[in-house]
């Protein structure tokens, strides 16, 4: 046993300990335990990977991107040591690592690790990535994270320390993602090229709307999703880089998953495929694209990317579908402006009248201040709603924008509690019930339905 050996049999024995007095933690407990034990002890067990590992940040879909390159890398038989659970700060990783320890070795050729926003710099440099995802960043937890821009020069920092060791995969439609490839010598960029999916107008939740380089307002040929779109400088000539791998044609089929040719434009895997997603809505083509890209860039063949991409299953609330014996259950997180916009757009593409389990919590990891549900478009589907139960700590907040977002005060019933809430929502009506929780509004909502057996246990 070498000498990480006693404290990684400490860290487990901890982390049984908990679950065993029904507290949990067994995700991050036990990961927390061992750095305390061994500071670098990430940096320790990910050396031992063979083929090293690759990591995926973003504000919003940075766990279902994972879970997309996941599917694709699996099919093709990698052993990934994968944070499946979506822990990924420091503990969570840790323990991800642990578990996957075997003596000396451990069980697993490839590390893929999704990473919180805000954590992103100390681990990249225990984990020394050998590729690196970026997919987007939106306003989330000012309260935690600071401005866009404080971010933005933190992750530009984290690249430029990388440099040519670690192969960039960015979002080439948003700009502050975009902006970090540009002196880089190993970028592949991906975006979305269809007319058809743009709005009208940028949103009043949108987010980075001046040049990182002169400050000027850029000005946008098409935007797509909140400040995601094609857009240029016209006062330095900065503009969106030419994207490797593209989405076009694409066809949102509501919440039942989406199709769009998926085009590589340069390279020894230059071609076109169409991919039929399961999972809804545009802001899972984007999911599609940087999964797709970070995969074709591990040398992944365009053939085997779209077979995965299309048999992918909906990571932990994210589009996931309940059956509660008499109805369904669609679980969407919303956690901030943006993210909220694209799951009520998705929503309003069903037919008829729409049932909502609305769960608003101001929890730490949901970020204490929930005034970004003003400005979230919830006017897209207040024409639509036949009742809405609003639960959560925030309920009777969540419920007054509804009423200003145009629900008539009649369709709306406020139950703070989540278990009655959800009893409430259940009974009254038929057809799908669609939930949509804030984070940690999630983790009890799963809670919940494990506790009723209408879903696995899920370790937190």
């Amino acid at each position: 046993m070498t000498g990480l050996g006693p404290k990684i049999a400490a860290a487990r024995a901890v982390g049984t300990v908990a679950r065993v007095a029904g507290r949990g933690g067994g995700t991050s407990l036990p990961g927390k335990v061992l750095m305390r034990l061994e500071p670098h002890a990430i940096r320790d067990l990910a050396r031992r990977l063979p083929q090293g590992s690759i990591a995926i940040s973003a504000t919003n879909g940075k766990t279902t991107s994972a879970a997309m390159v996941a599917a694709v890398l699996e099919r093709r038989g990698t052993r990934l040591v994968h944070n499946r659970a979506g822990a990924n700060m420091a503990g969570g990783i840790a323990s991800t690592l642990l578990g996957a320890a075997r003596g000396s070795g451990i069980a697993g050729e490839l590390g893929l690790f999704e990473i919180d926003e805000f954590w992103l710099g100390q681990l990249t440099d225990e984990l020394e990535p050998q590729a690196l995802l970026l997919g987007n960043l939106f306003r989330d937890q000012l309260d935690r994270y600071g401005e866009l821009e404080t971010i933005a020069d933190r992750w530009a920092e984290i690249v430029a320390a990388r440099g040519e060791r670690t192969q960039l995969v960015l979002n080439a439609d948003d700009p502050l993602i975009a902006d970090l490839g540009r002196t880089q010598p190993r970028v592949t960029y991906f975006g979305v090229e269809d007319d058809t999916m743009a709005m009208p107008e940028m949103q009043h939740a949108s987010d980075s709307k001046h040049c990182r380089r002169c400050g000027h307002a850029y000005a946008y040929d098409a935007v797509y999703m909140g400040h995601l779109g094609r857009y240029r400088c016209p006062n330095c000539g900065q503009r969106r880089p030419q994207p490797d791998v593209v989405a076009e044609h694409v066809e949102l089929l509501g919440t039942r998953g989406a199709r769009f040719q998926l085009r590589v434009t340069g390279g020894p895997q230059a071609g076109t495929a169409t991919v039929e997603l399961p999972l809804p809505g545009l802001y899972n083509v984007y999911n599609a694209l940087g999964a797709a890209a970070l995969c074709l860039a591990l040398g992944v063949p365009l053939a085997e990317v779209v077979a995965g991409l299309e048999h992918v299953a909906a990571a932990f609330g994210r589009a996931e579908t309940i059956d509660l014996g008499d109805r369904s259950l669609s679980i969407l997180l919303i956690k901030n402006p943006a993210g909220a916009n694209e799951v009520l757009r998705t929503v309003a593409l069903e037919s008829g009248e729409i049932d909502l389990l609305a769960v608003l919590n101001d929890n730490i990891a949901d970020g204490r201040d929930v005034s970004w549900v003003w400005d979230a478009d919830f006017e897209i589907l207040a024409g639509r709603v036949r009742r809405v139960t609003c639960a959560g700590t925030r309920a009777a907040e969540l419920a007054l924008r509804l009423k200003y977002a145009g629900v008539d005060a009649a369709r709306i019933a406020v139950v703070p509690d989540l278990r009655a809430a959800l009893d409430v929502a259940r009974d009254d009506g038929d057809g799908t019930l669609y939930a949509m929780p804030t984070y940690t509004a999630l983790l009890a909502l799963r809670d919940l339905l494990s506790s009723r057996g209408l879903a696995p246990e899920y370790w937190r």
